[in-house]
């Protein structure tokens, strides 16, 4: 497996907050990478700046070869939380899955049959075929989520950033979500996804990334566990009520 996201001595800042502080790792081709830690550690900054929405104050980003903004557009797809999305605007789950189709127009190319098929594939693969036509605020939250992870397919993009997917999702959402994550992967595509939760770890990661504004560990979900750093997240989260723990 080639590396396709380096991430080197990450220094991120919001105004006079220190959101990273020194993160460093690598995520391969063909590979998913958890990211957990306690709310406010720096999953959500990570994942932007992967992206390139957010500027690093130092260090440095390479994504498949290049920093993130020197990428052709389409190339990254990032799917934020889910309450981080307007739901009031007026379209239906085929245009919000279409507008994963965009960044590839550019500004002379129309919407062919290429981009419709792309489409459909993206519905297919979650299941939301008989949903096409539904408004998107008329959906259940897990609905909503699947979209919007359509969307990001529908870009077929060559990296996936997930921002807490499964998050208030039931558990059949969860498991298709889980499905369609470990087919990209298959299929070579490098997944990145911040979580909460651990229960399944091994069943959706490759690797773990334990971070608190800097990385603490990383490994096997088992390597993980053994180093004490899983441990230490599950208390911390536990205490504060913001992870699910085993039952």
């Amino acid at each position: 497996m080639s590396e396709a996201i380096v991430v080197s001595n990450l220094v991120v800042r919001y105004e006079n907050v220190l959101a990273l502080d020194g993160a460093s790792l690598t995520a391969s081709s063909g590979e998913a990478l958890g990211i957990v830690g306690p709310n406010g550690s720096g999953k959500s900054t990570l994942l932007k700046t992967i992206a390139g929405l957010l500027p690093p104050a130092s260090g440095s980003v390479c994504v498949l070869g290049k920093e993130p903004r020197e990428l052709p557009p389409g190339t990254i797809a990032y799917v934020p939380q889910i309450e981080a999305v307007d739901w009031s605007f007026p379209a239906t789950v085929w245009d919000v899955v279409a507008m994963g189709r965009f960044p590839r127009l550019g500004l002379f190319r129309r919407f062919g049959n290429e981009d419709r098929k792309a489409v459909r594939r993206a519905l297919a693969q979650l299941r939301m075929e008989d949903l096409a036509g539904r408004h998107i605020s008329a959906l259940s939250g897990g609905q909503q989520q699947r979209a919007f992870v359509a969307r990001a397919i529908a870009q077929e993009p060559r990296v996936l950033l997930l921002d807490e997917p499964t998050t208030g999702v039931d558990e059949q959402t969860e498991e298709s979500l889980r499905e369609v994550v470990r087919e990209l992967v298959a299929a070579g595509l490098p997944v990145l996804m911040a979580t909460h939760d651990l229960d399944r770890a091994n069943d959706w990661f490759d690797r773990l990334v334990v971070i608190d504004r800097r990385v603490i560990a990383i490994g096997t979900p088992d390597e993980v566990a053994k180093s004490g750093a899983y441990a230490g997240i599950r208390e911390h989260t536990h205490t504060h009520g913001h992870m699910r723990t085993d039952r």
